[in-house]
């Protein structure tokens, strides 16, 4: 199992360092000047100011050199400065990344707890009504655009029902928790403000619906194929053939099988909703990562972009790690 683990970890290594190689030729290489998309006419057109912002931001230096203070600067945990904001990249994030999680929690947390149950039921009562539903809301969720579902839910439930509060986290006139996590559900709780969070889970609601759209029919999909291929196998007739109840064989011999797939899908998945965001933070008015990448790649802001690009990259190569050593705990045949 060590040893298992350990290859694991040291192919993450190496495909982190590939990793940044990529990310920065990527961000350095791309059509557009960066320094130009943030001067105005007049000081674009001043040639000794623009050669000045070329060399405070290390524009006129090979780009081998670059990728080497590139390298230096991430040993020292210094993504850079971005160009827009003129704050450090890293503190950009660690201020945007708190409502992204918490969205993305809660999407995630909503495709777990609705998308399995719906797709064990979907398998154990195979071509019943409950079968046909989740294979309806599956399709729905995997086939609906997520602008087209953000616009509609807003249209309905905000502007024609009036029963869902608007975008953003909270209410225009209401104010944040005292940060501590940055999680306004977490940090109204600590602070004993149940109307702001009574707030912030009321404008949860409908992003992350939108966000759990696919995820959800995904998770439904996955589960029910599996469980459905575990329930024709040997070991299922051979535990019906003894008399076991069906609940029995469900829970404690298809489902520990049926699960390894969707781990796997379970894992991509909350990856990509922490890092994918971006049309729903922006429609919604969400102050998250999403939005702030999107801005980024406006202004052509490359340090903010190679930050941003660096972070979605670790989260997918931990999630595949944890993913791996998941294999290995649910199935111990994995690290023979």
């Amino acid at each position: 199992m060590l040893r298992y683990v350990l290859s694991r970890l040291g192919l993450a290594i190496v495909m982190a360092l590939l990793s940044t190689l990529v990310i920065f030729l990527i961000a350095n290489t791309v059509p557009g000047d960066p320094v130009l998309s943030q001067l105005g006419d007049l000081a674009a057109s001043n040639k000794e100011f623009v050669a000045e912002w070329r060399a405070k931001w290390g524009l006129d230096l090979p780009l081998w050199q670059r990728y080497l203070i590139f390298l230096q600067q991430l040993a020292h945990g210094d993504l850079g400065i971005s160009i827009s904001s003129q704050r450090p990249v890293l503190q950009d994030i660690r201020d945007f990344a708190p409502a992204t999680l918490e969205l993305a929690s809660i999407a995630f947390l909503l495709s777990i707890v609705v998308g399995i149950p719906l797709g064990i039921l979907a398998a154990v009562r195979r071509d019943s009504w409950i079968d046909h539903t989740a294979r309806l809301i599956s399709l729905i969720g995997v086939s609906s655009p997520t602008f087209w579902l953000a616009f509609i839910m807003l249209a309905v439930f905000y502007g024609g029902l009036q029963i869902a509060p608007g975008p953003g986290r909270l209410d225009t006139i209401a104010l944040p928790p005292h940060a501590v996590t940055g999680l306004y559900l977490i940090d109204s709780a600590l602070a004993g403000d149940w109307d702001a969070f009574r707030d912030a889970g009321a404008h949860l609601i409908l992003p992350s619906i939108v966000l759990a759209a696919a995820t959800l029919g995904l998770i439904t999909r996955t589960t029910r194929a599996s469980m459905l291929e575990s329930m024709q196998q040997d070991y299922v007739r051979v535990a019906r053939a003894k008399g076991l109840r069906e609940v029995r064989i469900v829970v404690g011999h298809v489902l520990p099988n049926a699960l390894i797939p969707v781990v796997t899908l379970g894992g991509l998945a909350y990856a990509n909703l922490l890092t994918g965001a971006v049309l729903t933070e922006t429609i919604f008015s969400w102050p998250g990562l999403g939005r702030y990448t999107f801005r980024s790649a406006v202004s052509l802001d490359f340090p903010a972009i190679m930050g941003i690009t660096l972070v979605v990259a670790m989260v997918y190569l931990l999630i595949n790690l944890a993913i791996d050593i998941s294999y290995a705990l649910l199935d111990p045949r994995v690290v023979r």
